[in-house]
């Protein structure tokens, strides 16, 4: 489920997925929600391309260090890397 920040209290949040496109984060707020995962996301900017930097906004995705394994292990069902 999604969760806003004052949710987490005091315990860590670690990235887990960077979605650069919305059909993506789309999907994987399915899965999250789906699976009764507590999850945290913002938006913000990120560096996108070598030669030409430019800057673009994403959807970056957080969840408690417990639940890391649990979330990366839905991310590679869903084939998200």
């Amino acid at each position: 489920m999604r969760r806003e920040a004052d949710f987490f209290g005091e315990r860590e949040l670690v990235l887990v997925y960077l979605a650069r496109r919305l059909k993506h984060a789309l999907a994987i707020e399915q899965i999250f929600n789906q699976a009764g995962l507590d999850y945290f996301l913002e938006t913000g900017p990120y560096l996108s391309g070598l030669l030409f930097r430019t800057s673009k906004v994403g959807v970056f995705f957080y969840t408690t260090a417990e639940d890391e394994p649990k979330a990366l292990a839905l991310l590679l069902e869903g084939r998200f890397k």
